[in-house]
């Protein structure tokens, strides 16, 4: 009997449980008895040849196990099997920093690195002379550009073209209250200037392309990733294995996180964890399935530990290893990363040698569709079939929890993960309009529909916070 790990993105298809215990003589029996257990779980993990899904990694007791069989792979009584699905340099690697003299303001601002012995008037030279790229200035780069800041980095680089906004303030803690609105950009700026004076930030205000990114990445030693979004995940990759710049990953959602550092000192990169992007809408983002606020923090400051060092060029940096933290358990695993001669972009036969599409790659819209579809109806139209009492469904796919937050008196709750088995409730020649927070489960739901043969189902656009903003001011977003 083996313990399989489940993560959080696949819990709804396993009741909630967070582990369950499985038997079966190798690692593909156990996991063709989990699916057998929980028929909704093995596309998620199986595609249609029956081979494990790229974008999901399978783990034996911390031992990758990707590229050997898994059906040839024994599993022992009491081993642990875990599932991890894709989740939204510095000098001393190149090369001598030049000559970077402290002052004595900054001798007294830094003086409790200065008697570490690690660290030195050299190791705060080496920090002054760095230059660092933080994609995102969210929850991640919120306390990776403040003790970034604080710790002496010479020269900062922002990627962010968003703006503050209330729902920020849970987890994005270098900007308050009165920034809302600001870019954040400048709000991002002004606090790590109030930190440290010394230290020069660079505000690159555009979204993070396949035409700008190495233009971008070039100047800097080191890449922090804090995107939240797959393609720019992809992007940042490819383009620090292109440029041969570190790449410090991390993670959030929910309770979990995950770090590591990708395209360094020949360990592998994203692709060789994630070949392959999931489909879109299979994982969530912070935005639809939510984030503990404290968690980026944990995690951002595992980046900026790790940035750190790769400056300094002191400790065991997390290459090839991939750490995951959950803060319910409050625990740390560290699972063992392999570099994918196969690899695409760093592997020995390289495929990939140029910036490519990466909404297209991840299956993502560019831009999302402004005008109301055929399979779309607006909020106004559903208010006003309410209003004249026209006959049709109005089913809300979001979660119980959200539902609590705030709903449509008229819909009725039916949550994404049930709608499969709960079509039997459904008229399949009824009028169905779906909705959920801004339109991406309901469009999921939609098909699952049609799927099963349901010909008038349209998808409420923009969600209930589009109803928030066109219907009823006084039902809360969030």
């Amino acid at each position: 009997m083996a313990k399989v790990l489940i993560p959080t993105p696949l819990r709804q298809f396993t009741g909630r449980q967070d582990a369950v215990i499985m038997a079966g003589a190798t690692v593909g029996e156990v996991l063709n008895a989990l699916t057998a257990q929980y028929p909704d779980l093995r596309k998620q993990i199986f595609n249609d040849e029956g081979r494990v899904r790229s974008f999901v990694n399978v783990y034996l007791n911390d031992e990758d196990i990707r590229y050997l069989s898994k059906d040839a792979t024994a599993a022992q009584d009491g081993d642990t099997i875990s599932l991890v699905p894709s989740i939204a340099g510095g000098s001393a690697l190149a090369g001598p920093p030049e000559e970077m003299a402290l002052s004595k303001h900054e001798i007294l601002r830094y003086s409790r690195h200065l008697i570490i012995p690690e660290v030195g008037i050299d190791g705060q030279q080496k920090l002054k002379s760095a230059k660092v790229l933080l994609v995102g200035a969210g929850g991640l780069g919120a306390p990776l550009g403040l003790y970034l800041a604080a710790a002496g980095i010479g020269r900062i680089g922002i990627v962010d073209f968003d703006v503050v906004d209330f729902t920020n303030l849970q987890r994005q803690v270098i900007h308050s209250t009165p920034d809302v609105g600001r870019k954040k950009l400048d709000s991002a700026a002004e606090k790590m200037h109030a930190i440290n004076p010394h230290v020069d930030i660079a505000k690159h205000e555009t979204a993070l392309t396949s035409e700008n990114a190495l233009d971008i990445l070039k100047d800097y030693d080191i890449v922090v990733d804090g995107t939240d979004n797959f393609p720019t995940r992809y992007l940042v990759n490819d383009a620090c294995v292109l440029l041969a710049k570190p790449n410090v990953y991390g993670s959030i959602f929910r309770f979990e996180g995950q770090a590591t550092v990708f395209a360094c000192q020949g360990g592998p990169c994203y692709r060789c964890l994630y070949p392959e992007p999931p489909p879109p809408g299979l994982v969530p983002s912070c935005a639809e399935g939510g984030v503990l606020g404290i968690l980026p923090g944990t995690i951002g400051l595992i980046q900026a530990t790790e940035t750190v060092k790769l400056i300094l060029g002191i400790g065991e940096p997390l290459v090839g290893r991939l750490l995951l933290y959950d803060a319910l358990g409050m625990r740390f695993r560290e699972l063992k990363l392999r570099k994918n001669p196969e690899c695409p972009v760093c592997g020995e036969h390289r495929t990939i040698t140029r910036l490519i599409d990466y909404h297209q790659f991840c299956g993502v819209p560019k831009t999302p569709e402004t005008k109301v579809t055929e399979s779309e109806i607006d909020v106004t139209e559903v208010k006003a079939r309410l209003d004249r009492g026209d006959h049709f469904v109005l089913i809300d796919v979001r979660e119980p929890h959200e539902y609590k937050i705030c709903h449509i008196p008229a819909a009725r709750l039916i949550p994404l993960g049930e709608v499969p088995k709960r079509l039997n409730e459904l008229d399949p020649n009824g009028d169905i309009v779906i909705h959920c927070k801004s339109g991406g489960r309901s469009a999921k739901a939609c098909g699952i529909l049609r799927q099963a043969g349901f010909e008038h189902v349209r998808n409420m656009k923009g969600g209930i916070l589009a109803w928030a903003d066109k219907v009823d001011p006084s039902v809360p977003k969030y």
